[in-house]
């Protein structure tokens, strides 16, 4: 034995990573990998089956990643030894915690290579102040914390205690706090930038403190050996920012414009991520650290796209899950007992979080910022997630932390996180400000006033056609248009998803990932139709969420703007052999959101392009042939009023076709067929199907007063052609649709939603997508062969009075619109002509 020390016995042996296979006699859970793939798959299944689990109580993914490690690990399945033995015997631990680190280590490269430090600068002062101010009395009340825990870790100086514990409640979590705005809808609003910027601003100060926590804990002592570390960790970011940023930016500019950047670079920039990694832990920092430092120099722009789309779904998915796992791994909630220590942990959290709300609700309210939005943004600097959980398993590596106590912050910083959303639900709901405004159709909106309208983008594709329509609709110097573009984008609680900086047109800065870099792409198209096309405002936004909620962002901005009519993409898009296919079924989902729901007029752009050629120059305009189909009706008299606004182009010829029912048609108010669809109808949308029985003559009374109207005041237009069909049944008015003029390259149509009529009888019966109503179907089907795109108009229809009745919000019990059935009381026909009469 005394020689022991001066031998070197290794027991190795190939087959220890792989089995020879079931049949041969060999236990799989025996070998290294397939117990690896299986813990893998374990914990992947346990955190989407949580993830769908708290989904409906919104909470953040990382909630599911580390309760899943505390449901496998010895707080729970863990008590089982045989479980706890086979599935996560100690031998184990090692691939797995290493794998997990990996994870980490590139996923704080791409927060860093997605981070944008410009955010805190523009933010001004009081961004710092709030941090700063959220972060004391946290650290204050972490410094109480260590006094109390300290008395069973009397190996760890108290100092390290004091600096682990007061990082670990005082930090702020960026990219959880991001994907908790985005679902509580405000991190578009100025709460909600603010709290962005000063959780970019915590996080740095974070690493700070991380770093020299991470120093001070492995060199046990404030010696000479600890200011080596902390004077080469910042020689390592000079390092970084004045050679690795200017080598990056040199392979940036031999990449030439438009083309991909090469393996080669990308190889490169990868293996300077764990180089720097190894670094970082050589000297005495966290290897994530140097990865997170590396990321922050990669110039914004395509190599930072490249890597992002070639990374982040492995690292986020995969890899990064298993870090927040192994923590949920050492957790033993079972040493949590005794009366005491249950009330200490409930100190704490209580404490910690007051402190957070404290310090920033008085700075808030020294800023004037008011009372609950002060509050609401101390409760969302709360929450924790990846920095305190690096902090945290690095204090129980470096035993600064017992086991008890990294139970207690585990449960302290789940505890901490969970309660944000419940309590900003209840204290705090700006929901849309519901202030009255009357001009929610195009019809109510002056002629010679601004014209109002949001336009709903998902991809860039939709741009050109949405251009030439703006132009289309007559923007002068008396009607301007202000159009609100707003690029949809899917929240899909990635961190590129939810660290995208919004409104950059004018920020000359490059894209950081493929959601901003087409959202730049459509707003540089309509800022050059803007500067070309002349009184036309275009106003960019982007509202990422989640597809199922994207519809209340469309009426938020609505509502917010004051906007007359919304226009959104059509869910099918043209193929080269003419026919149409879906893209996403999402995007039908919100279309049908929006028309049931929407706070004024919607029309829904069936794109097949249009004729009109781009403009060669500022002054050279397209020439649009535009074709109007109208059978009557409130949406028909809407889809009038924006072929009214077009006509007035003086590049614009439009054809006004009115169908008018023959005699030999059957009678709708009688017996027969009609009568029992109408019967039928009425089954399915109850009253409303009685309101259009009892209104009939009512609206054909206005029908036919806004065909005069228009009538006389384009009755000496030449490029405006009006013309009757007699038509006695479906077949001949869609005989009547097919022998229009071809040169047409636009149909305006009423969607005739709750309208019953012979002419289009059968229509629906084979419709494919009822949102288009009978006639926008039959137009935009694949069997109809055309060359033009469709605009299908719906009428906002919830006015009472006067117009100035607004809708409730859809959350609210009050508010119910039927889908696709939603209809207007009976007015007076005097105030009928008063409210729909368009204003000079």
């Amino acid at each position: 034995m005394s020689n022991s020390s001066d031998q070197l016995i290794v027991c190795y042996a190939p087959t220890m990573i792989t089995t020879n296979g079931i049949w041969q006699g060999d236990n799989p859970l025996d070998y290294s990998l397939p117990l690896f793939i299986l813990q893998v798959l374990l914990i992947i299944v346990t955190i989407r089956f949580l993830v769908f689990i708290l989904k409906p109580f919104r909470q953040p993914r990382v909630i599911s990643e580390i309760l899943g490690g505390v449901i496998l690990g010895p707080s729970l399945l863990g008590q089982s030894k045989q479980f706890a033995n086979n599935i996560f015997p100690p031998r184990s631990v090692m691939i797995l915690e290493t794998m997990g680190n990996v994870g980490l280590l590139f996923f704080l490269f791409l927060v860093g290579v997605e981070m944008d430090i410009a955010v805190i600068r523009s933010t001004g002062r009081r961004t710092f102040v709030i941090a700063i101010a959220g972060m004391i009395l946290p650290f204050l009340i972490g410094v109480s914390f260590a006094f109390t825990l300290h008395e069973s870790t009397q190996w760890v100086k108290l100092g390290t205690f004091i600096l682990f514990l007061g990082v670990a409640l005082s930090v702020t979590a960026f990219p959880v706090l991001a994907r908790i705005l985005a679902e509580l809808k405000l991190l578009n609003t100025e709460i909600g930038r603010i709290a962005m910027a000063s959780a970019l601003f915590n996080d740095i100060c974070a690493w700070i403190l991380l770093a020299i926590a991470i120093a001070i804990a492995e060199n046990e002592s404030l010696s000479l050996s600890s200011l080596w570390v902390v004077l080469s960790t910042g020689a390592f970011v000079l390092f970084c920012y004045y050679v690795m940023r200017p080598l990056v930016c040199w392979i940036v500019r031999r990449t030439p414009e438009g083309q991909l950047i090469s393996e080669v670079y990308i190889c490169l920039i990868l293996t300077g991520v764990m180089i720097s990694g190894f670094i970082t832990d050589a000297i005495g920092t966290h290897s994530v650290f140097g990865a997170f430092i590396f990321g922050l120099v990669i110039p914004s722009g395509p190599i930072g796209v490249t890597l992002i789309e070639r990374l982040e779904d492995f690292v986020t998915g995969l890899l990064l899950p298993l870090f927040f796992a192994i923590s949920g791994l050492k957790t033993d909630l079972t040493l949590i007992n005794g009366v005491g220590t249950w009330a200490i942990l409930g100190l704490v959290i209580v404490l910690a979080c007051a402190g957070k709300v404290t310090g920033t609700l008085l700075v808030s309210l020294y800023y004037r910022i008011p009372f609950y939005e002060g509050l609401t943004l101390g409760l969302l600097m709360n929450a924790k997630g990846l920095v305190e959980m690096i902090v945290l398993n690095v204090g129980k590596d470096q035993h600064v932390l017992d086991d008890k106590s990294f139970a207690i912050m585990i449960v302290v910083e789940i505890v901490m996180t969970a309660v944000i959303q419940p309590i900003v639900t209840n204290i705090y709901r700006p929901g849309r400000k519901l202030v009255a405004y009357k001009r929610r159709t195009i019809q109510r909106t002056k002629l010679k006033g601004e014209f109002r309208l949001l336009v709903c983008v998902h991809v860039p594709r939709n741009v050109p056609t949405i251009i030439h329509l703006l132009e289309a609709s007559n923007p002068t110097k008396k009607s301007p248009i202000s159009s609100y573009v707003l690029h949809l984008v899917e929240l899909t609680g990635r961190a590129s998803a939810v660290l995208i900086v919004h409104n950059t047109r004018k920020s000359g800065r490059s894209a950081l990932n493929l959601a901003q870099a087409q959202s730049e792409h459509i707003f540089n198209a309509f800022e050059n139709f803007e500067r070309q096309g002349g009184f036309v405002t275009v106003n960019p936004l982007t509202a990422i969420s989640p597809y199922s909620t994207m519809h209340e962002d469309i009426f938020t901005v609505a509502e917010d703007k004051r906007v007359a009519f919304i226009i959104i993409p059509f869910h099918k898009q043209q193929t080269v052999d003419g026919g149409m296919e879906a893209t996403n079924p999402a995007f039908r989902i919100i279309n049908q959101s929006v028309l049931a729901n929407a706070p004024c007029s919607v029309g829904i752009l069936v794109d097949r392009g249009l004729n009109g050629s781009s403009r060669a120059s500022a002054n050279q305009m397209s020439h649009h042939h535009i074709a109007l189909l109208f059978f009557g009706g409130p949406d028909d008299r809407e889809a009038m009023a924006l072929a009214w606004r077009m006509s007035e182009h003086p590049r614009n010829s439009l054809t006004v076709m009115r169908f008018v029912l023959g005699e030999t048609a059957p009678d709708t108010t009688k017996g027969g067929d009609m009568a029992d669809a109408v019967a039928n109808s009425s089954i399915e949308t109850g009253h409303e199907t009685l309101t259009v029985l009892t209104d009939d003559d009512r609206e054909k009374e206005m029908d036919q007063a806004y065909i005069n109207e228009f009538r006389a005041a384009t009755m000496n237009d030449s490029s405006v052609h009006y013309v009757e069909k007699v038509v006695n049944h479906g077949e001949e008015t869609v005989a009547a649709i097919r022998s229009i003029d071809t040169r047409h390259d636009m149909f305006v149509v009423g969607r005739g939603h709750g309208m019953i009529s012979p002419v289009t009888a059968g229509l629906s019966d084979w419709s494919e997508c009822p949102e288009l109503g009978a006639i926008g179907d039959l137009l935009a089907s694949s069997d109809f062969a055309t060359t033009y795109s469709v605009l299908v108009v719906q009428q906002y229809v919830g006015m009472e009075g006067h117009g100035e009745h607004i809708l409730g919000s859809p959350d609210s019990p009050q508010h119910h619109v039927p889908a696709f059935g939603h209809r207007r009381p009976p007015l007076p026909p005097q105030q009928e002509q008063a409210i729909f009469r368009p204003q000079p």
